[in-house]
C-alpha cells in the first residue's frame, strides 16, 4: 500500500532512535517519524526534537529511581524538555524487556505493543494524562486511533 503524501512528507520529523545497554533494531524508523509527526500535528502541535532510547528493564529502573524516586519497572519514562503547548522536545526511555512482557500478557504482537508505548509517550507530551480512569480511557482511545492510522497507512 502506498503511503499518503502527507505521511511521506512528514517523515523527516526530528525523531531519533537510540539504544542503551541492549542490542535492538527498530525496523520502522522512517514510518514512525512520519506517523509521530502526524500525531503531533493532528493534536495541534509539532516536533522540535524527540529522542527515543530503547533500553533494558535494569536501565529504566535506574532512571526511575534516580530521577523520579520510584523503585519499580515501567515500559516508558518520558522527560519533557519543553513548556506545555510548545513544540515537542523530549527524551523517552522505553524498556524493551517490559514491552515484550506486556505484549505476551496482552496476547498481542511485540511490534503493536511497542508502537502503543511510543504513541503513549507522545500523547503525554501533548498533554494527555493517565492518572484517573477517565484519563486512562481517553488515552487508550487516542492510542487506538493513532495505532489504527499507522497500520492503515503503513501496512
Amino acid at each position: 500500500m502506498a503511503l499518503p503524501s502527507s505521511f511521506v512528507l512528514m517523515s523527516d520529523a526530528n525523531v531519533l532512535f537510540f539504544t542503551e545497554d541492549i542490542d535492538f533494531a527498530f525496523l520502522h524508523k522512517k514510518a514512525a517519524k512520519g506517523w509521530l509527526s502526524y500525531v503531533a500535528t493532528s493534536e495541534g502541535n509539532s516536533i522540535k526534537n524527540a529522542n527515543i532510547i530503547f533500553c533494558s528493564d535494569q536501565y529504566i529502573l535506574s532512571i526511575n529511581k534516580e530521577y523520579l524516586a520510584h523503585n519499580y519497572f515501567t515500559d516508558i519514562i518520558t522527560f519533557p524538555l519543553m513548556d506545555a503547548g510548545a513544540p515537542i522536545e523530549t527524551d523517552m526511555f522505553i524498556s524493551i524487556d517490559t514491552v515484550r512482557s506486556n505484549a505476551e500478557e496482552r496476547a498481542i504482537t511485540f511490534e503493536k505493543e511497542l508502537l502503543r508505548v511510543i504513541v503513549h509517550g507522545f500523547l503525554h507530551m501533548l498533554g494527555y494524562g493517565d492518572k484517573t480512569e477517565v484519563q486512562q480511557k481517553k488515552m487508550r482511545e487516542r492510542e487506538d486511533f493513532y495505532l489504527n492510522y499507522f497500520y492503515a497507512n503503513y501496512f
